[in-house]
């Protein structure tokens, strides 16, 4: 069985020398974790230098809330729940505004990993599992989410270590009780797969959203023709390519992400140069690159549609929403590159606006003898800056507008 063939002078794909460390039963974080994990601080959201103090968006802009969509994502929540056991419900329940909802984690090994172990449930508990998910997210988005596991479970054969990975060592934990006038939500946390959907007052939040994988495309086998990240990989890269070379100067801030050109605090083994991956929720970012009120029409297109490869892994109606904020802001909206700009690079890119966070990185092999990155291992990150993520703005303003301190939901009177 192999992965996708190395391109002229990419190295071929072979098991890395590293200690075995289970993905199932919780293990020790070591030193590599002591950059990423921090104790959980109040959550103030993404928040970009620029803004004044306090700054809010309008968040979601004027219009009707998708009640459906609500609904169908609740619905699918009580449909996995009624199928636990009391146990498994017990294990998988946290609290609305738990801290535990911010403490995912996209490696392989089980550091700060709650809630149950989908690995553990039967077919028709896993199938409900399944359901929730693509009530969650667009069929792309669910298909990608889907691949990213069974490639995951490659992994095992290919590298001969069913302790570390596996199709199925995903957690699920749910903060909140599901039900009309309550805000809750769901997660899903495991190796390149970290999902985070918010039901506040008849919308549906999908951020933070981590997307990864490695390798990123197998050519034979059962999973022969799967590949992943590929629009997110060509949506970036047909957006640089198309700046002009003032442009392109502005947009790079390294012309190389090879380890060796690179220092020490953009080489990070689980990091790489992602600045807003775990434990990194109230971030401060700094506009970079080229603006979007800089562009010409048809680059400001092409940033729309770079953005959109990302939003269109939620619902249409949810992305809908998101790309009329992101249009508005767009002006605001800078983009920024590390990297060749190659077909298969390697490079980095990060999107910025004040309603959306888009990072792409190309990265050094972890389970393969990769020392350099490659367009094998990539990583992606969505979040909704200004306290978007995990619907908090949007539970915030909620209780603004209603009365739930005797349990009851209804206006302010």
């Amino acid at each position: 069985m192999t992965v996708g063939q190395p391109g002229a002078g990419e190295p071929t794909l072979v098991p890395r020398e590293r200690p075995t460390r289970s993905a199932r039963e919780r293990v020790e974080p070591g030193p590599m974790y002591e950059a990423i994990i921090k104790p959980v601080r109040p959550f103030t959201g993404i928040r970009l230098t620029d803004d004044e103090p306090g700054a809010t968006t309008e968040w979601p802009p004027p219009g009707p809330a998708d009640e459906a969509l609500a609904i169908e994502v609740t619905q699918a929540l009580q449909a996995v729940l009624d199928a636990l056991s009391a146990d498994q419900r017990d294990r998988v329940s946290f609290a609305a505004d738990a801290p535990e909802w911010q403490t995912w984690l996209n490696t392989h090994p089980n550091v700060v990993r709650q809630g149950v172990l989908l690995e553990e449930l039967d077919g028709g508990q896993r199938d409900r599992v399944l359901a929730l998910m693509r009530a969650s997210l667009s069929e792309r988005g669910y298909q990608q989410a889907r691949d990213i596991m069974r490639i995951n479970g490659l992994l095992v054969e290919l590298v001969r270590s069913p302790e570390e990975f596996g199709e199925w060592p995903y957690f699920l934990t749910v903060f909140g009780t599901p039900g009309e006038g309550r805000s809750w939500g769901w997660q899903l946390d495991g190796h390149h797969l970290n999902l985070n959907v918010a039901v506040v007052g008849g919308r549906v939040v999908t951020t933070p959203a981590f997307m990864g994988s490695e390798p990123t495309s197998v050519t034979s086998g059962p999973l022969a023709g799967t590949t992943v990240l590929r629009a997110e990989h060509r949506a970036g890269l047909e957006l640089m390519q198309a700046l002009s070379a003032d442009q392109q100067a502005t947009a790079t801030s390294h012309p190389s992400i090879l380890t060796a050109d690179l220092p020490e605090e953009l080489r990070h083994l689980i990091n790489g140069r992602t600045l807003a991956g775990p434990f990194a929720d109230n971030v401060a970012l700094d506009h970079q690159g080229v603006r979007g009120a800089d562009l010409d029409g048809a680059q400001r297109d092409l940033l729309r549609a770079a953005i959109g490869t990302y939003l269109d892994w939620s619902p249409a109606s949810n992305a809908a929403v998101r790309a009329a904020l992101v249009d508005e802001h767009l002006d605001r909206t800078s983009f920024t590159w590390m990297g060749a700009v190659a077909d298969r690079g390697p490079f980095y890119y990060r999107i910025l606006s004040p309603v959306v966070l888009v990072e792409f990185d190309h990265h050094a092999g972890t389970v393969f003898d990769v020392p350099d990155p490659t367009w094998q291992h990539i990583h992606t990150m969505v979040r909704t800056p200004r306290g978007g993520d995990y619907g908090v703005d949007l539970i915030r303003r909620h209780h603004q507008q209603y009365d739930h301190s005797d349990g009851s939901h209804r206006p302010w009177s």
